[in-house]
């Protein structure tokens, strides 16, 4: 019997679930820092145009290197698999067809830079002076493309594997040095939006070099991978449609999100700037939330790896519990402490009044949400990209319907609802497909060895 079609069985525990949750965590609340560091370094020079420039070029990078997360999940879930059977080789060879694209991408990014810069300019449309520091701070960006891509891949690997230790370690330098380097560059030597843009180059340069260090040392102490190996055709055809499908799903929760906010500024200008605080607790619970996304990634791949059932049905279970707890506590704690929360962000008297009257909408957001996130890591770690896109383009056309019905009536509280609805469909619809999707995986796990 081929060695990998064997089950390999490991028990998924409370202390497995959080080993790899708390460290994912903690590094992904360091990532808000980046931004009140930068606002704050531009604000120093009194200027509001070098502040909507900053804002106007990281919204342009996001919504690029959001679509381009693909990298990460893609690289997370097959390397889990590998990981679950045992398979080494077949780990090292993910890592190198990922860092491949990520190189090409990146590479091809870095060219294209200004074309980028002038469709941010084209979208945001603002005044020269803003237009001036947004295409300052993308072009200067986009120079470290290749080397934020590569730290996708090697995030990726390092969560498939479980080292949530490790993916801690890289995301706190890539940070630290990022806040460094851009209060050297942006404040001390003067340098503005082009000097926070090339801190954060220089993080990520740093981080790369330390995570490939690791891994090339990693990789000397095994035997050496064969050529074909990496490049063999249907493998590389498989990362490419989990990375085609996983990009059509971010693209999609990026339109969802942007719909959001242009039917909130159509409500005026009080109501889009209330809503924009509210979204600020549900993105911070999402940060909670995505560390037991990324456990539940590794869980489920490593799980269909080992062809091992039990283990994935802890996981799940697990993760949506921990997801749940934390949800609720984020709920009660916006429901009694968000007003006070919403007077030490903003003094305006009448965004105060209007983002307590929605206040209740935005707590509940987090309970709504938990299997969304849950789930998609599930899936993501299975590599069950069809469904995954298939029901993310589902939920976001019940989230148009909605929007059409509800926010004519019901104004922003159906701006509100409609979000719901949303996280609602993501949910529920994952959820529904999931009982048979695990039935139908385990099957054919249990059939032969694995397509490698």
């Amino acid at each position: 019997m081929d060695r990998y079609a064997e089950t390999r069985p490991f028990a998924v525990t409370n202390r497995v679930v959080l080993s790899i949750a708390v460290p994912m965590t903690l590094a992904y609340l360091t990532t808000p820092l980046l931004g009140l560091v930068d606002t704050a370094v531009i604000g120093q020079f009194g200027d509001a145009a070098l502040l909507g420039g900053l804002a106007a070029g990281t919204l342009v990078f996001d919504v690029v290197f959001t679509t381009l997360n693909f990298l990460r999940a893609s690289t997370t879930g097959l390397v889990a698999h590998a990981f679950g059977r045992d398979d080494g080789p077949e780990q090292q060879a993910v890592f190198w067809r990922a860092f491949l694209l990520a190189l090409a991408a990146g590479l091809l990014l870095a060219v294209l830079a200004p074309l980028i810069s002038g469709a941010g300019i084209w979208f945001i449309d603002a005044e020269p002076r803003v237009d001036a520091a947004l295409d300052a701070y993308v072009r200067t960006r986009m120079l470290g493309a290749p080397f934020a891509l590569v730290n996708y891949v090697i995030l990726g690997y390092v969560l498939g594997r479980g080292e949530g230790r490790l993916a801690l370690l890289l995301q706190i330098v890539l940070n630290s040095v990022n806040v460094v380097l851009s209060i050297l560059l942006g404040l001390e030597l003067g340098w503005g939006v082009e000097g926070v843009a090339m801190g954060t180059v220089g993080g990520e340069l740093l981080a790369m070099l330390l995570g490939m260090g690791i891994l090339l040392r990693r990789f000397r102490a095994v035997p050496r991978l064969p050529r074909e190996r990496i490049f063999h055709a249907s493998a590389f055809l498989r990362m490419l449609s989990l990375n085609r499908d996983i990009m059509i799903r971010s693209f999609s929760l990026l339109a969802a999100f942007a719909l959001f906010a242009r039917q909130g500024a159509q409500f005026g200008t009080v109501t889009l700037a209330a809503n924009a605080v509210l979204m600020n607790f549900f993105m911070a619970a999402a940060f909670f939330l995505d560390g037991f996304a990324a456990a539940a990634e590794q869980l489920a791949g490593r799980a269909l790896g080992a062809r091992y059932a039990p283990a994935f049905r802890a996981a799940v279970r697990l993760c949506a519990l921990w997801g749940f707890v934390l949800a609720g506590v984020a709920t009660v704690f916006l429901l009694v402490w968000g007003g006070a929360l919403i007077d030490l962000i903003t003094s305006a008297a009448d965004v105060r009044t209007a983002a307590r009257a929605f206040l209740p909408w935005a707590a509940f957001t987090a309970l709504t949400a938990v299997l969304a996130f849950e789930l998609d890591g599930v899936f993501i770690g299975a590599m069950w990209s069809r469904d995954l896109r298939n029901m993310m383009l589902l939920s976001l056309a019940l989230f148009w319907g909605a929007l059409l019905v509800l926010a004519p009536a019901f104004g922003n509280s159906g701006l509100w609802a409609s979000l719901h609805v949303f996280l609602a469909a993501r949910s529920l619809s994952l959820l529904y497909i999931l009982p048979a999707r695990t039935r139908q995986s385990f099957r054919e796990a249990a059939a032969g060895p694995p397509t490698r």
